[in-house]
């Protein structure tokens, strides 16, 4: 059964071609490690909410956009085995938050199994 990874960030406008530069690069890795899908969305229509959105979740600043993000595996057991390897991989050493083109302390993320599937 499918699993997913989801990712929401705040990029500085700025930063935008040095991130997807990184995304590619990261999804390559990810893919050539067993992923089936990587995808990598900016923000179109994501307005502030009265209580909850996707800005206010990141604290989004106004040089800022918000990316969202998943990564589809066969199952939850493949998606640790491939993210275990992902994240050991030499290519992606640089990539820690003191070099990130985003600040990582503002992104969410989580695993998610089916509910529907049509």
């Amino acid at each position: 059964m499918a699993y997913v990874d989801g990712f929401v960030v705040p990029v500085p406008k700025a930063n935008l071609a040095a991130y997807r530069r990184l995304a590619r690069k990261a999804g390559k890795i990810w893919r050539e490690y067993g992923a089936l899908e990587y995808r990598e969305w900016i923000a179109d229509d994501v307005l502030p909410g009265k209580l909850t959105s996707f800005p206010q979740s990141v604290k989004l600043k106004p040089d800022e956009v918000v990316i969202f993000s998943y990564i589809i595996y066969k199952s939850r057991s493949d998606r640790d085995r491939i993210n275990a390897k992902v994240m050991s991989d030499p290519r992606l050493a640089g990539m820690g938050p003191q070099n990130a083109p985003f600040d990582g302390k503002r992104m969410f993320w989580g695993g998610f199994k089916p509910l529907v599937q049509l």
